[in-house]
């Protein structure tokens, strides 16, 4: 009888030989994490085989299509914090964007995710001072520096947030664009020091904010071009980028802004000369075009199209300038969450029971058809969204709140465009998430964003194909699309590892994007206890070897 090959090759050669035999290579001098924002693994699907630069170089390296941002507040902040601490929000305290906390003394109770509530009059764009403050796990760059002092840390994003979720607290440099009237890089609070990459890269914002832009040629992109109406006066899907002097939010809107980012983020790999010192390196780049794109034209259209063209092709060229620097890098690449594409395009394409929310499902409608129903005068109910965490008013007495508890999660429930409603009892009694993160019931996800002391009261999810945003106002305003489901179309994202002479892969089957971090220490001889990341190590060598050592 012949034995089969694999068979007789064991025979021959234990599994244990063969992974001796199979060296684990050394360790990057520098590791590269890039997040591009709203990235859903659907638009990677979409565009694979149109790539043709950075994008099409990481395709054929270790790929995982389906990766999951596996709690329920698929939001910026809580992605971006999950990337590189290897931690869910219900560890981390991230929970979404922004918070409700009627404690904090200040004259509103909003708290944003990036801030130091401490310094800042409110979380208003502008006014909040920005800080790693809430973020209450290290994260990879942390752990770095803890173990080899020598091992330099930047992060550089188009939005604070991106940026500091990544970096954490101990970032030799740390630049973002922050959301206020001017577009410059900027960084936290009681730095002073401004490298010539930084004043070099604000020079040119300055200088092309000062000029329009003319169109971007549709190209490759002439087939997403098709005009979708918004309403009776706006139209979406057949932009292509063209801006006047001046417009900043055009600009935000644009490749142009991942541009100056990803050319910043080059710029102080060449100053600081990362990945050519005695440790290992890492450089978190947050490119947050895609993710104003999306809110602004939805996710399909020529818009779309040429963001993800522009985006291929840069990514290439800073891969280009690291090699031509003969530097060792690891690139890893993810998103923060996913995102649905705008209704009324949709509606066009075979998908007719997208609908948008209705405006009654806003917490303050509700909140005060509770206090009508209960004789009192303000609303009982706080929270910024028609879905996501709502908290009762803290002045309400113990049997009130147990009213109006009852009252609000009833309304909810009821509604025709709500899925489902738990309270923080139902979900701190829920078991905790295990398995593959898409089967994860609806309380398994929520319970991984829930985090005792900041999460609301209860949690709002919407229908699936339910676009929180109204229809009058995405026909009156900058944003038609979002993200921020429990539906794995918010939760599904791309995850690529890629090293120069690597064996490629890819494995189809879900994986978390908390399971990077512990790749990325892997790799490097950096220990995560187990005890201290909700992530496990993917293993990143095509054979009997292992690089999770």
């Amino acid at each position: 009888m012949i034995r089969p090959l694999a068979a007789l090759t064991l025979a021959v050669f234990p599994a244990a030989l063969l992974a001796q035999s199979m060296p684990v290579p050394t360790p990057p001098k520098l590791l590269v994490m890039l997040a591009v924002d709203q990235f859903s693994a659907d638009l990677f699907a979409e565009y694979r085989s149109r790539f043709r630069g950075g994008l099409r170089q990481l395709s054929q390296g270790a790929v995982f299509p389906s990766g999951y941002q596996s709690h329920a507040a698929t939001e910026t902040c809580p992605g971006h914090s999950t990337i590189l601490t290897g931690a869910r929000p219900s560890r981390s305290g991230v929970i979404a964007n922004s918070w409700i906390d009627q404690r904090s003394g200040r004259a509103t109770p909003g708290v944003y995710c990036a801030e130091d509530v401490t310094k800042g009059p409110s979380s208003k764009s502008g006014e909040y001072v920005p800080s790693p403050a809430h973020l209450l796990v290290p994260t990879l760059g942390d752990r770095m520096k803890a173990a080899n002092p020598a091992s330099r840390v930047v992060a550089v994003a188009g939005k604070d947030r991106a940026a500091i979720m990544m970096g954490g607290r101990r970032t030799d440099e740390i630049w973002f664009l922050r959301p206020t009237d001017h577009v410059r890089f900027e960084t936290l609070s009681g730095r002073t020091r401004v490298p010539q990459a930084v004043a070099r890269q604000n020079t040119a914002i300055d200088a092309a904010l000062a000029t329009a832009r003319s169109e971007l040629p549709l190209g490759d992109c002439t087939d997403r071009s098709r005009a979708i109406a918004i309403g009776a006066k706006k139209t979406i899907g057949t932009g292509t980028f063209a801006r006047a002097s001046g417009d900043k939010r055009a600009f935000r809107a644009s490749p142009e802004s991942d541009v100056a980012t990803i050319q910043l983020a080059g710029d102080l790999v060449d100053e600081m000369k990362l990945g050519r010192g005695r440790a290992t390196d890492l450089i978190a780049v947050g490119l947050s075009a895609t993710d104003v794109v999306g809110h602004t034209y939805g996710t399909g259209g020529s818009e779309m199209c040429l963001q993800l063209m522009a985006l291929d092709t840069m990514l290439g060229t800073f891969f280009d300038r690291l090699d031509q620097a003969g530097i060792d890098y690891v690139v890893a690449l993810t998103a923060d969450h996913g995102g649905h594409d705008a209704t009324e395009r949709n509606d066009e394409n075979a998908l007719p029971d997208a609908d948008r929310a209705l405006p009654g499902l806003s917490a303050d409608a509700v909140g005060m058809a509770v206090a009508h129903d209960m004789s009192l005068t303000k609303s009982v109910l706080l929270g910024d969204d028609k879905s996501g965490d709502m908290w009762l008013d803290a002045t309400l007495s113990a049997e009130q709140r147990a009213v109006a508890l009852a009252r609000t999660v009833a309304r909810y429930r009821a509604h025709p465009q709500v899925a489902a409603v738990f309270t923080a009892a139902e979900i701190e009694a829920a078991a905790a998430p295990a398995g593959p993160p898409e089967t994860w019931g609806l309380i398994q996800r929520a319970k991984a964003s829930y985090f005792r002391g900041r999460s609301g009261d209860f949690l709002v999810a919407l229908k699936p194909r339910v676009m929180p945003i109204p229809a009058a106002v995405a026909a009156n305003s900058s944003y038609v699309a979002t993200h921020g489901s429990i539906w794995d179309y918010d939760r599904r994202v791309p995850i690529l590892f890629w090293r120069k002479n690597m064996a490629g892969f890819e494995q189809p089957n879900g994986v978390e994007t908390v399971d990077i971090a512990p790749t990325l220490a892997a790799l490097i001889g950096v220990q995560l206890p187990a005890t201290e990341i909700d992530g496990r190590c993917l293993d990143l060598i095509a054979g009997l070897a292992s690089s999770c050592r």
